[in-house]
């Protein structure tokens, strides 16, 4: 299940054999011949091939950035890595290693077919990310646990999976139970899964099955909720209001204040807290509220500006096509005209005002282009004044609502003040009589 180290000494991915394999894979004609001379772009190599070349470690791929198709099988590689930057990989061969884990593949999105056979593995895990996966071959492999198996029911758009020689096969339910968990599953060990086996495996797993399903619609249940809510707050984010709408801001002053709890045992300090507290939140609800009507002003001030930006473009365009068509039906035929002209002067003179004619068309484009220019000049100031106004007006505001925050905080403080000092009063003079734990009766000796 796994290749040896031989008598050649182990290579990583260098520079100088990057430029070898992509100058041996290219074309090979004249244009492959310009190609080495001027030196290759790596960013535009779409597939490379390094099959074969007793590659110990991944590394120095970074700048294949728009690679769709990578060969790294029949070598000696022992971990998955350096692969990140690859994020426009659709196939991946890394058969034939020595690979113990499946890990580094995170940002492989794109990832269809996925090529793991004969190395050291004995646990699938770590693919979430690969929700495009279609074709995935880990056979001949150390995975034994026929569990492992249900990690594979969250692929959607997996449709060929092979593991034959796994010690997993050797289960006598194997089959079936692939075929019950894996419902998308169309292919098993280069085998097409027939509709009676999986009708047959589903009615043997039924109540598993139904278990699951009930908890997966939970799962995803909350999952949506949870991007939703990701998504609503980034939306605030965009607006400068994020957690504004409740009580967020104000219970976070107080999480990191371990004074603050030992306060609310003082005598009337409960309600005042929570005076405090139910104007600070209408005030943060108040600049919430503001903030999304101003964010919604500002976006329908650049959807204004690109409409203006779009219509005076499409204008001037349409007016540039017209006088071109123009210009062209009017000239139709007139270089076969000049040619066909006997007399040489004849000629020479018409060439000449068709020269002129087309000198006009070209001042009358230039022209054009420059009235164009103006106008976005003209709609860009508009728009820059304009968003400064409103900028402007939403820090002045939204400074407004935060002074009255702060006005609050310097009311509560008088009055917590006032109250501690009442209170220190009276222990000092023996009168406090309530019951008051150690710790705040420590803050007043």
């Amino acid at each position: 299940m796994s290749r040896f180290y031989d008598s050649i000494e182990p290579n990583v991915i260098n520079e100088e054999m990057l430029q070898k394999a992509v100058e041996e894979q290219g074309p090979q004609d004249d244009a492959g011949q310009l190609a080495k001379k001027e030196g290759i772009n790596f960013k535009e190599v779409k597939s490379l091939q390094l099959d074969f070349r007793n590659i110990l470690k991944i590394d120095n791929l970074w700048e294949f950035v728009n690679l769709t198709k990578l060969q790294l099988d029949n070598n000696i590689i022992e971990k998955i890595e350096a692969l990140d930057s690859l994020v426009n990989l659709v196939w991946l061969d890394l058969s034939f290693n020595n690979i113990e884990f499946i890990e580094g593949l995170d940002t492989l999105v794109k990832l269809q077919d996925l090529s793991l056979y004969n190395n050291r593995i004995s646990q699938i895990e770590n693919l979430d990310t690969l929700q495009e996966l279609q074709v995935f071959s880990i056979g001949n492999n150390n995975i034994n646990n026929l569990d492992n198996m249900i990690y594979l029911r969250k692929f959607k758009n997996l449709r060929t999976l092979n593991l034959t020689g796994n010690p997993v096969c050797d289960n006598e339910v194997y089959s079936m139970f692939i075929a019950a968990y894996l419902p998308n599953l169309v292919y098993l060990d280069f085998r097409l899964v027939e509709e009676n086996s999986r009708e047959m495996a589903l009615m043997k797993y039924q109540y598993a099955i139904e278990e699951m399903r009930h908890g997966e619609t939970l799962l995803l249940a909350k999952q949506k909720e949870w991007e939703a809510r990701e998504k609503e707050v980034e939306y605030h984010k965009s607006a400068y209001v994020e957690y504004l709408d409740g009580a967020y801001l104000f219970d976070s002053m107080y999480a990191e204040d371990p004074e603050a709890s030992k306060l609310m045992y003082l005598p009337g300090v409960p309600a005042l807290l929570e005076t405090y507290k139910t104007k600070f939140v209408e005030i943060c609800q108040t600049l919430f509220e503001y903030g999304l009507q101003q964010h919604k002003r500002r976006e329908d001030e650049i959807a204004i500006f690109y409409e203006c930006l779009n219509e005076a473009l499409k204008d001037n365009q349409d007016e540039g096509t017209r006088i071109i068509h123009e210009f062209e039906k009017k000239n139709k035929g007139t270089i076969e005209e000049i040619q066909n002209l006997g007399d040489f002067q004849m000629a020479e003179l018409r060439l000449v005002q068709y020269n002129d004619e087309i000198t006009k068309l070209y001042e009358t484009l230039m022209s054009l282009e420059m009235q164009l220019v103006d106008q976005l000049e003209e709609v860009i100031k508009d728009f820059e004044r304009n968003i400064l106004d409103l900028v402007s007006i939403f820090i002045e505001n939204e400074q407004g609502l935060m002074a009255q925050c702060r006005d609050l905080e310097n009311h509560h403080h008088e009055k917590l003040l006032e109250t501690a000092i009442n209170t220190l009063e009276k222990i000092v003079k023996s009168e406090f009589d309530e019951e008051m734990p150690e710790d705040v009766r420590m803050l007043f000796v």
